[in-house]
């Protein structure tokens, strides 16, 4: 049994780890969370409750709070997951993704390098540091059978993937320069159960429940290779436990989709799951498609190359985007209370005193 802090545990990817995590293994579990608008405690609340976990609202820049967290919790891993991650936000705003994924991920490296150097032989060498990453720091490809693989050079072409890309690279830097035992993963598109709403999916879901127009970039042929979430909870504790140190592993869903296929898919779905919540006057959720003028340096194709995980750790995908969508959709109608309290922002109401 081990001590594992997890960054942005309250985030879409982080919450799926910590919800896996407790469900499958015996480790204790930290969730540290800034809690900014996609942070969701409500996304953990069948964890809450257990013995084996425990929150705490911190910044990640906090270099004084992490240093009193690290001596109290003894921590044996850190799964490093927080950051800002929207695309469009970062267009807006690109200072803040520098603040959380550069300067938070530095912040917290000299803090675990600190923590490291003082541990015990032993528990120094099985300490972990653990940075989740995105395949969107490679930029994009343009073949037709191109994949991304753990040596693709960085080309990143927004705020935040260029972001993540110098947080990569901070990470390689630590292990390199100071010995801090790291591992890194770089992940394809993911989605799943409580997917923060302004993101494709749940966002094409739930516009098309209320009748909404569906907006789609451009021509809508960009790719993007697909990744249900609990699949990569799986696959990061597989890196994070039995990873070795130093390496890269891309983790992807071998289901690439264009994003005008996806959105029709969902459509489709809605028609068999949800028929009777179609608006009245509307025949089909599809014809609520609209194209809109696409995003300032928007990559075309993103797919990643999963041999070496697969090959070294025997993770592969469970689910196949067919099966995984069919589950989202589901999850989504299943879950009214969930969304509505996110749109609403009601959720943020019981950070009160947190």
């Amino acid at each position: 049994m081990s001590n594992i802090i997890v960054t942005g545990g309250a985030g879409f990817i982080g919450s799926a780890v910590i919800r896996h995590l407790i469900r499958h293994t015996d480790h204790l579990v930290l969730n540290l969370d800034k809690l900014t608008y996609a942070g969701n405690l409500e996304s953990l609340a069948e964890v809450a409750g257990n013995p084996r976990y425990s929150f705490s609202r911190t910044d990640i820049v906090n270099r004084g709070e992490l240093e009193r967290i690290f001596a109290e919790f003894q921590p044996d891993a850190v799964m490093h997951l927080a950051a800002e991650s929207h695309v469009d936000r970062s267009i807006d705003a690109p200072g803040t993704f520098i603040d959380t994924n550069v300067i938070g991920t530095c912040t917290l490296l000299e803090v675990a390098r600190g923590y490291w150097s003082q541990l015990s032989v032993p528990r120094k060498k099985t300490f972990r540091f653990h940075h989740i990453s995105t395949d969107e720091v490679y930029g994009d490809l343009h073949g037709v059978d191109d994949l991304f693989t753990e040596t693709t050079p960085y080309a990143p072409s927004s705020p935040y993937s260029a972001s993540k890309a110098a947080s990569d690279h901070l990470v390689r830097a630590w292990q390199r320069t100071y010995g801090l035992p790291t591992l890194i993963t770089n992940c394809s598109n993911n989605y799943g159960p409580y997917h923060f709403p302004e993101k494709l999916i749940p966002h094409m879901i739930l516009n098309a429940l209320h009748g909404k127009p569906l907006p789609v970039y451009g021509d809508g042929q960009q790719v993007r290779d697909w990744l249900f979430v609990e699949d990569h909870a799986r696959a990061l504790v597989e890196v994070v436990t039995r990873g070795k140190v130093g390496e890269t592993y891309n983790i992807g869903g071998h289901n690439e989709q264009k994003n005008i296929q996806v959105v029709q898919t969902i459509c489709d779905l809605l028609e068999e799951l949800a028929p009777q919540r179609k608006l009245s006057g509307l025949a089909r959720y599809s014809d609520l498609i609209t194209f809109v003028k696409d995003r300032p340096g928007h990559d075309f194709r993103y797919a990643i190359d999963a041999t070496k995980i697969k090959d070294e750790l025997g993770w592969t995908p469970l689910e196949t985007f067919e099966s995984g969508l069919r589950k989202t959709v589901q999850w989504y109608l299943d879950n009214e209370t969930w969304w509505q309290r996110v749109l609403s922002g009601a959720y943020k109401l019981e950070r009160i005193g947190v």
